[in-house]
Order: C-alpha cells, then structure tokens, then sequence
C-alpha cells in the first residue's frame, strides 16, 4: 500500500484529463445561494437538538422516566446509527451528487421529529431520535465539501466562518424560539387522536418538521458544483487506507482525536443538562431559559469565533505549532468557567459562566479543524473530517449519559444534579487541555515535513 504524504504535489492531469476538468468557479450568485440554504439546513439541524433539549423535563414527567433514562434519550439516542452509518454517508458525499445526500438527510430529520411527535413511551421517543442521529451525519461532511467547490481557496474560510452562522443561530436563537413555543404550549391538554394521545411538547416537534421540507426543496434547487482537485479519478480512498494512514502519524493525530472526545463529553453533556439543571437549581421555567441563555450565548459564540482567529493568527506569527497550541490555551481557558458555573449562587451567573465557557469552546474550534485540514492529504479529508466529526459526536452525546449516571449513581439526588456537573468538569475539561498539548511537538514536526515537501514540489516546478 502506498504511504500518502500530506502536502505533496498532486500529479498534473493528462490532456483527457484536462478536457474535462471545471473551467472556472460558480457564479457569485449560485455560490451565495447555495451557502444560504447550507446555512439554513444547519440552523434546523441544531434547531431540532437545542430545542429537544429544553423540553427533556416535561418528557421525563410524561413518560416517567428516570435521570439515567433522559441520559440515554438525549446522547447515545442520536449516536447509535451515526456509528453505523456516519463513515458510509461521508463516502457517499465523496461519490453522489452532494445536495441529494444533504436534502435526503435533511428529509429523514423533518420526518422523523413528526413521528417523535406521535411516541407513546420512551422506546418509541428513542427509535425515533436514534434514526435522526442517521439523518444528520452526513450534513457537515456534505456542507464542506460543496463549499471547496463553490468558493476559490481565498473565499473559502469567509465562506465557512458563514456557515457556522448556523450552527450559533440552531443553538442560540433555538433557545429562544424552543422557550416560546414551549409557553405557547403549556396550557394545552393532551389530546387524543387514532387511539393516540398528543402532549403539548409533542405538538413541537410535529412543528420542527415543517421548515425542514422548505429547506428540502432549497436543498433540490441547488446547482451541484464541479468537483475539483480530484486525486483518485474520482474514487473515494478506501477506509482502510485512510486508517493507516492516520495510525501511521499517530502522534499528531491521536492527541486532536482524544483531546476532542474529553471536551466533547463535558462540553455537549452540560449543554444537554443545563435546562435541567436551571429548572432543578433554580426554579427557572423553560421560557425564562431561553430568554436569557439565546443572548447570551450568541454573543459569547460571535466573540468566540473573533478570539479563536485573532489568538491563532498571532500565534501563527510566532510558531509552527499555533494550531495545536492554541486550541490548548483555549482548552485551559475553559476550565475554571466550566467548572464554576453551576456553583453560582443564581441561574444568571451560572449561564455567564457558561457562556465563557461556549466562547473559549467555540473559539478552539478555529484551530482545531484547521490543523486536521492542514495535515490531511487532500484525497482523504472528507472521510478523516467525517471520523473527526464522529468523535466529536459521539463522545458528545455520550457526555449526557455521564452526568446522569454520575447523577443518579455516584452524587444521589435530583437536586445535586449541579454538584455532578461540576465534578465531570473539573475531571474531564483538564484532560482535554492536557491532552491536546501533547500534540504540539508532534504537529510543529509535522508541519516542518509538510512545508518541506511543499517546498520541494514548487522548486520542481
């Protein structure tokens, strides 16, 4: 098997090759509608988890469930399929017209909210939020990729710094569109329908499913790129290549992967349980959450996204490594805001705190992705940017389970559901701060080959 070497020069195409590849870029216009509807389509991904989080203390009244129980429907619900299927739906974006994958899954998300919105009990909740994990596995994959085909390499980080756009709107704006329409919903009594009975929070996720077959026909719409800087003819690299390859540099990888899954844990696990938590701790109802929590939390998200590009670009003046090493500092960072947030003594401290830690969080994702991308050799990223995102995701939804496990088990008692959040903090964030700063050496190393190689490969030419 051949050894891929990041950074080496692609081969130059044969005369039939050159016949054949895109001439020119999409129109501005086709470009920035597209990159609208992509921004769309991830605001209602992360729409649908914010807001399913928000009413988790209603489900649990209705259904009766246990803490342990609402971890399971709030994390490894959405990952069990993502395992399965997460990898294969990346490839396919590497093989099929990318909007159909994108509109497919987005149609297999709205669907499914409708049929969570007619479950009985808990397995039925769990089947249905276990497929939307399916659904939504292949979207960032997808997104990535149609935007390297739509923008030149100039536009292409505006273009990304816009689509996570989506990703601060579902988890910000969510709060508060999920906080209104939970009021909106409260005094509604169930209802019975078909030998069916339909709860007022059930009503929203059959509302979830509207704008999502919007989007879908946004999605259809969408004029599909050219692809470009193909290496393999078009053939996705084989998944046992692209493991090798990453085992084979495990010292720079390994680091990223696990330093990532340590702060997915904590990270995603507090986000699952904060209304809980500010329910529980301080009385708080779910619309008070989401007046106060979307605010905030955009704000510390825009601030973050300013602080992971302005402290990467001047580490980038100074050293090799300002990836890795950023995303290290900003790891540290969000230790003591993670940690000392559900120990405030009211619920507006404790979401300033967090939304400390979702800015140092959201800002060491800059340099994350970043350095996964400047180390990957160009014919296997979709699938490495797929298993890194698999990590992420995960582990993340894993986090839920954690805190209700510790909990119930380990801290006894709903009404020390703070104290559990606290403790997972103060064990999980260091470790990811501590891990990931095993991988600057390793990535300055690394970086040192690759501009090498790109050095010799200009001289050659």
């Amino acid at each position: 098997m051949a050894v891929l070497q990041a950074g080496a020069p692609m081969a130059m195409p044969s005369s039939d090759d050159a016949a054949t590849a895109p001439q020119g870029w999409p129109s501005p216009g086709a470009a920035y509608y597209a990159l609208a509807v992509l921004v769309l389509a991830t605001f209602l991904n992360f729409l649908d988890s914010t807001v399913f989080m928000l009413m988790v203390e209603r489900i649990k009244h209705d259904f009766l469930l246990s803490d342990e129980q609402l971890g399971w429907l709030l994390g490894p619900a959405n990952i069990i399929f993502y395992v399965l299927v997460g990898i294969p739906l990346a490839r396919l974006v590497d093989i099929y017209p990318r909007k159909l994958v994108l509109a497919g899954g987005l149609l297999l998300i709205s669907s499914l909210n409708a049929a969570g919105g007619l479950a009985q009990n808990f397995r039925q909740l769990f089947g249905s939020r276990m497929l939307i994990g399916a659904g939504g596995s292949a979207h960032a994959p997808g997104a990535y990729s149609m935007l390297a085909d739509y923008f030149p390499p100039a536009r292409l980080p505006r273009a990304i710094a816009v689509l996570q756009l989506g990703f601060i709107g579902g988890t910000t704006i969510g709060l508060f569109i999920g906080g209104q329409l939970l009021a909106m919903v409260a005094g509604w009594e169930p209802m019975q329908w078909m030998g069916l009975t339909i709860r007022g929070w059930q009503w929203i996720l059959l509302m979830l499913a509207v704008p999502g077959l919007a989007v879908v026909c946004m999605l259809l719409m969408i004029r599909e790129p050219d692809r470009r800087g193909l290496a393999r003819a078009g053939k996705a690299m084989p998944i046992g290549e692209v493991f090798a390859e990453i085992w084979r540099r495990k010292a720079v990888y390994l680091p990223l992967f696990i330093g990532l899954a340590f702060s997915a844990l904590e990270s995603l696990g507090l986000q699952a349980w904060r209304a809980p938590f500010l329910i529980r701790t301080y009385g708080w109802s779910e619309q008070q959450i989401g007046n106060w929590s979307a605010p905030m939390l955009l704000v510390s998200a825009v601030l973050g996204l300013f602080i992971g590009t302005a402290l990467t670009e001047w580490l980038g003046k100074r050293h090799k490594d300002a990836h890795v090493r950023a995303t290290t500092i900003l790891f540290a960072a969000a230790v003591p805001c993670s940690v000392l947030a559900p120990l405030m003594p009211s619920g507006e401290l404790a979401l300033f705190f967090y939304a400390l830690s979702g800015m140092f969080g959201l800002g060491s994702a800059i340099p994350q992705n970043a350095a996964i991308q400047r180390i990957t050799p160009n014919e296997m990223r979709g699938q490495v940017t797929a298993i890194y995102l698999f990590m992420f995701t995960f582990f993340g939804a894993m986090g839920s389970l954690v805190i209700g496990t510790v909990n119930q088990r380990l801290v006894g008692g709903e009404g020390r559901l703070w104290l559990a959040m606290a403790a997972t903090a103060a064990v999980l964030m260091p470790l990811a701060a501590i891990t990931i700063s095993f991988g600057i050496r390793p990535y300055r190393r690394e970086i040192e080959r690759v501009e090498a190689i790109e050095r010799t490969g200009a001289a050659a030419t």
